[in-house]
């Protein structure tokens, strides 16, 4: 199977610019239009390992990221599509990349609804996973950026999507999302990382994409159990700390930060419950990336051990 690297950049563009740029995320084929070198430039920095889709493959999300005209290029702003229609606002164009990604993520949060949906990073070694579901500024993403640059794969910075009637994590590995000071952070913790377009002054403040499919595995498309449930929260002000959690109480928790457990009806009350009753919950509070890494590979090896 061809990747992204495959094609001279020229030839990335062109498909770029004719609505031909097709390729696989997890179980999914984006079909991504753009005539923005912008978003040219973070493609090639941050897909390269990504697989072209097959020829003649359903494609599940038709986005574009483009001047919309000449009056829209003076302005200097852009628009995202999805199937031609245009769901928010213009933007500045350069935050184009940043919003590229954002509307990705927003196919998956608002048109998926064959898996339990978790708003959550997703991790994995040695064949087990952990999901760690918090709210924006939680810490989630800086955790889950530095664990895939110590070893872990990253299954997802934005989407634990969950096989109803198990504990299973379906892959969907794309960019990890960091913002403001995480940028520098990650940066520091280790030089290696690859980052896309920096986007600044968005409704986050500044935005950029850390390239994510680092193991060897990254796009494998098993399913990979969990047998951890973490819910992180970076704080400065707070002692650092991993605590267990109740079932109960991460039941609730879990589904607050559902993008579709109310919509599932039954079916995702017996999703959650599935999921809860297979995996061990954590809190995590931290403000030190060594020593969440260390306590977080430390409590994967003891409860893979039991």
């Amino acid at each position: 199977m061809r990747l992204v690297s495959d094609l001279p950049e020229r030839e990335v563009t062109q498909l770029l610019h004719s609505g031909q740029f097709r390729f696989r995320v997890g179980p999914y084929v984006y079909n991504l239009k753009s005539n923005l070198p912008l978003i040219a430039t973070g493609i090639q920095a941050l897909y390269p390992h990504f697989h072209l889709a097959e020829a003649g493959k359903f494609d599940d999300f038709c986005v574009e990221m483009s001047h919309s005209g000449l009056l829209s290029r003076l302005q200097g702003k852009t628009d995202f599509l999805f199937d031609h229609q245009r769901p928010f606002g213009s933007i500045p164009a350069p935050q184009a990349y940043a919003f590229m990604e954002w509307g990705m993520n927003w196919c998956v949060s608002i048109h998926v609804n064959e898996y339990l949906k978790l708003h959550a990073a997703a991790v994995a070694k040695n064949g087990r996973a952990i999901l760690m579901p918090g709210v924006p500024g939680a810490g989630k993403s800086t955790l889950c950026a530095a664990m895939g640059l110590t070893g872990w794969r990253i299954l997802s910075d934005e989407h634990g999507l969950i096989s109803p009637g198990s504990a299973d994590v379906v892959p969907l590995c794309r960019p990890v999302s960091l913002k403001n000071e995480s940028i520098a952070i990650i940066k520091s913790f280790d030089s290696r990382a690859i980052f896309g377009p920096v986007s600044e002054d968005t409704h986050k403040g500044k935005v950029a994409h850390m390239k994510a499919d680092l193991a060897a595995d990254s796009h494998d498309a098993a399913a990979v159990p969990a047998h951890i449930m973490l819910f992180p929260k970076f704080s400065r002000d707070e002692p650092q700390l991993l605590s267990p959690r109740r079932r109960t109480s991460s039941f609730v928790l879990a589904a607050y930060h559902s993008f579709n457990y109310s919509l599932l009806g039954e079916a995702g009350f017996n999703a959650m419950k599935t999921l809860i009753d297979n995996v061990a919950c954590y809190d995590l509070v931290y403000n030190d990336l060594d020593w969440a890494l260390q306590t977080v590979g430390d409590l994967h090896d003891r409860t893979c051990a039991q």
